[in-house]
């Protein structure tokens, strides 16, 4: 029982972040005092002259005067003892000389008492004595801090930091500074021996050569996981240190980017496993952190479709911003008491509030403009699927046309700043409705961009597109499929040995979407670069192998053939289209054809009547008509292709 006391006693103890400054400031004043008088008594000693009371209170007097203004000055009260490093015992230094300097003046003009050799002595006593008095008390309460957290229960991993550069040091040291980390650095790792028997940081450095020295050195530290400092340093391993530690069932961690710390620091680093899509071989893409916080602090931020894939990690990129207000609006209601339940947890600061709604419902969308007022709409809501778009073509029109226009012209009403929208790849000459549906959402508010910028349209939102490829850990995407697949046995199905696609992960394209959104001048398409195309078949393959499993061996890879509306690959751009160059490398802006705005309002009414009366053909038609670069592949409209060919 006193033991179980003791235990919850120290650990509250731990938690304490920070020891009242003003408690710091009169240990140190204290001690400062007392220094004093002991230099006092040491002159006396050494030098016997007769020691006369009255001076050890007037020398109190001035000591705690004298350290009271020096250490104010100094300000040595306000560093986080637990945190204290070298700057910080400069500091202290510094402050402890001035004291002495002040008090070696006032000691010197209220007495003549003492010759300048006794004065002397008494100063570098009270110097190097002080000096190391208040350094010692630091590293006393550091290690009774960290006394009462081990006795707190804790048993934190044990981890091996891979690489010796200023990213991988500074990320071991946040670690290091926070002691209710799950975490503990018990070394660095590099490849070759050019750091050997170094330390850093107190630890030592490790070399490997090959999987043998690395479980020699894994079975010595104890280690329980590897912490790459970014996604490239794990991606240049994946064939080396990333296999050896999958063979050794070691865990595979990585840091955060820094765009996503805080102020440029994490209270404590969200660290997490390596995933299949951080090893693909591209980049960390980086945002002007500056100017997005510019254009979106203290704004009111509607983003649909928010408790998808796409739209929840933007809302979570929105939390490290000096936003005023999130409105999170999406009709699934299970995901979106989660995405609440994350925002509740893990951002308690964040005035956000979630609703439920269907783009598709005029009045439901009035009533959130009319009642938030947002500045800035990012507009993710849409169906995505090809195959079963490809079966309910109707409703592919009534969210992504339909439900795009209502959203769209609520923004212009309600004098919306900007609107950002979520388009695809597969609007470029779309073989499928999704891609279609797409295109018309994209020529919509396009052509209402123009509109205004001309003044046909009475208005002033600026209306931004942004289309990437396929976002890898999306909800239905390849990932998580081949996931469950291999979880089960397998086998994966990959639709074709040939079929290539573009990925991006969700992280990165959320960062590019609100690049593009501060940068966009308003009736831009952005390009996002989406590096290289990846085979799915050597996706599959990847993560059998990273699974510890070997293709055709424990886990078979199973070609399906392609589905409705699918084709080999993507594109971005059609031919038919040019880009230009932006200030962000991996962005770039189509130049499309323009529509007029005044003529494609009758051909979206049509569709959009067409649709909701389920009039299949006849909308696919005209989708057709409208989209004439829409040639559908391996679906059952093709007929109408071939259909308008032989008119």
């Amino acid at each position: 029982m006193l033991s179980t006391l003791l235990k919850r006693l120290a650990f509250r103890l731990a938690r304490i972040k920070y020891l009242n400054r003003w408690i710091i400031f009169g240990i140190d004043v204290f001690a400062s005092v007392v220094i004093s008088i002991l230099a006092y008594l040491l002159i006396v000693y050494v030098t016997n002259i007769p020691l006369i009371p009255h001076y050890i209170l007037a020398l109190s007097i001035f000591s705690a005067l004298t350290s009271i203004f020096s250490f104010l000055v100094w300000r040595v009260y306000k560093g986080v003892v637990r945190h204290t490093t070298l700057p910080e015992v400069w500091r202290i230094g510094a402050a402890v000389l001035l004291k002495v300097l002040l008090l070696l003046f006032v000691v010197k003009l209220a007495t003549d008492g003492f010759s300048s050799k006794q004065l002397l002595l008494g100063f570098l006593t009270d110097l190097f004595a002080t000096t190391t008095t208040l350094v010692t008390i630091r590293v006393f309460l550091i290690n009774i801090y960290n006394q009462l957290v081990s006795r707190a229960g804790r048993r934190p991993s044990r981890i091996l930091v891979y690489g010796t550069d200023s990213r991988a040091v500074s990320i071991a040291g946040m670690l290091t500074q926070n002691y209710l980390t799950s975490y503990r650095i018990v070394g660095y790792l590099t490849i070759g021996s050019i750091y050997k028997h170094f330390r850093i940081s107190g630890q030592p450095v490790y070399f490997i050569k090959d999987i043998e020295s690395f479980a020699r050195i894994a079975r010595r530290t104890e280690v329980q996981a590897v912490l790459f400092p970014s996604y490239k340093s794990a991606q240049e391993e994946k064939d080396r240190l990333v296999t050896y530690c999958q063979k050794l069932k070691i865990q595979l961690l990585v840091a955060p980017p820094f765009e996503e710390m805080k102020n440029g620091r994490l209270p404590q680093p969200k660290i997490r496993e390596v995933q299949i899509e951080d090893l693909l071989g591209r980049e960390e893409i980086k945002i002007n952190l500056e100017e997005i916080s510019g254009l979106l602090k203290d704004k009111v931020i509607l983003v649909t479709g928010a408790a998808g894939s796409i739209g929840s990690e933007i809302c979570r990129q929105l939390t490290h911003f000096p936003i005023k207000k999130l409105i999170c609006f999406d009709s699934a209601e299970t995901p979106m008491h989660n995405l609440r339940l994350e925002l509740e947890d893990k951002y308690p600061g964040l005035n956000f509030v979630p609703v439920i709604g269907d783009v598709r419902s005029k009045d439901r969308i009035d009533y959130v403009f009319r009642n938030w007022h947002p500045c800035i709409v990012f507009h993710a809501a849409a169906y995505k699927h090809v195959p079963l778009m490809e079966e309910n073509p109707c409703e592919a029109v009534r969210v992504n046309v339909y439900g795009t226009r209502l959203v769209a012209d609520a923004s212009v009403q309600y004098h919306v700043e900007k609107f950002v929208m979520i388009s695809t790849d597969k609007a470029v000459n779309p073989t499928n409705i999704m891609g279609c549906s797409k295109r018309l959402a994209e020529i919509y508010v396009q052509s209402l961009s123009i509109a205004i910028s001309k003044g046909e349209v009475k208005g002033e939102t600026k209306f931004i597109t942004t289309r990437f490829g396929n976002v890898l850990g999306s909800n239905g995407s390849v990932i998580p499929r081949f996931r469950e697949q291999i979880k089960n046995g397998g086998p994966v199905t990959v639709t074709d040995p040939e079929i290539i696609r573009y990925f991006m992960t969700i992280p990165e394209a959320c960062r590019l979407v609100l690049e593009a959104g501060t940068m966009g001048k308003g009736g831009e398409i952005f390009i996002f670069d989406m590096g290289e195309p990846v085979r799915i078949a050597d996706l599959a393959s990847r993560m059998i192998e990273l699974s510890g499993m070997e293709v055709g061996k424990d886990i078979e890879i199973k070609y399906t053939g392609l589905r409705p509306g699918e084709k080999l690959y993507e594109e971005l751009l059609s031919h038919k289209e040019n880009t230009k160059e932006t200030p962000h490398e991996k962005i770039r802006v189509a130049r499309v054809r323009e529509h007029s705005y005044q003529e494609i309002v009758p051909e979206i009414d049509n569709l959009i009547k067409l649709s909701s009366e389920v009039r299949i053909l006849d909308m696919v038609k005209e989708m057709k008509l409208f989209v004439p670069e829409f040639k559908s592949n391996n679906s059952q409209f093709e007929k109408l292709d071939l259909k308008k060919i032989e008119i």
